[in-house]
């Protein structure tokens, strides 16, 4: 599998066997690169946040992939039916079809950002029963993970909580994702609190945007 950041929770998986297969999630406003992506076979939303669904651009990459099999959950399914774009709401148990690889939904709530805000329905997708994007939540995840794409930064979260995540899930690969709100000073200073405190099974990989790197 490769695995590309295209920024912040944006990222394109892509699968050679048994076909090839293109999965994109959470193309939002702190993301770039994904307008021109072609021949996706699924695009997925975690939740309905800006930085996870720009609807400014969504809509033409979706006319863009004939074909391709959208999922949200209750509240990115809303903000796609407000712009006519069609799309399956999947919740807990839930499955995805992309091509011949097959999505589970964790379903939730987003993590909690402070008590006098609504929270917002949340879902998590464990891509080919290995790789886990779980939105703005530590979701627990059924079985081993193999990937974890792991949040680093945002209002809802603080660095020792995605330690204890990560020492939680055991995954064998650690990629941080959802880092565009920190400077780089402290995107780094986390991921060294990670490799510091992580497992030691667990290795980190941090990519560079728009490049991809096979898992």
């Amino acid at each position: 599998m490769k695995i590309t950041h295209l920024g912040h929770a944006c990222v394109l998986l892509e699968f050679n066997a048994p076909k090839p297969t293109r999965i994109l999630i959470d193309p939002g406003t702190y993301s770039t690169g994904f307008e021109s992506l072609r021949d996706l076979d699924a695009l997925l939303f975690t939740h309905s946040h800006p930085d996870h669904i720009d609807m400014n651009r969504v809509p033409a990459l979706v006319e863009a992939n004939p074909g391709i099999t959208v999922a949200a959950d209750q509240g990115s399914a809303a903000v796609l039916a407000e712009h006519v774009v069609d799309h399956q709401v999947r919740g807990q148990g839930d499955t995805v079809a992309a091509g011949d690889i097959g999505i589970d939904v964790l379903a939730g709530d987003h993590a909690v950002i402070h008590c006098d805000l609504p929270n917002i329905t949340n879902n998590g997708y464990l891509i080919d029963g290995h790789t886990l994007h779980p939105g703005d939540a530590f979701l627990d995840a059924p079985g081993s993970v193999e990937v974890l794409l792991l949040p680093v930064g945002g209002p809802w979260m603080k660095i020792g909580e995605a330690v204890d995540y990560v020492r939680r899930v055991r995954p064998r690969v650690v990629i941080p994702i959802h880092q565009a709100g920190l400077a780089k000073i402290h995107q780094d200073l986390h991921y060294g609190l990670l490799r510091n405190l992580g497992p030691a099974e667990s290795e980190m990989v941090v990519l560079e945007h728009g490049v991809p790197v096979t898992v």
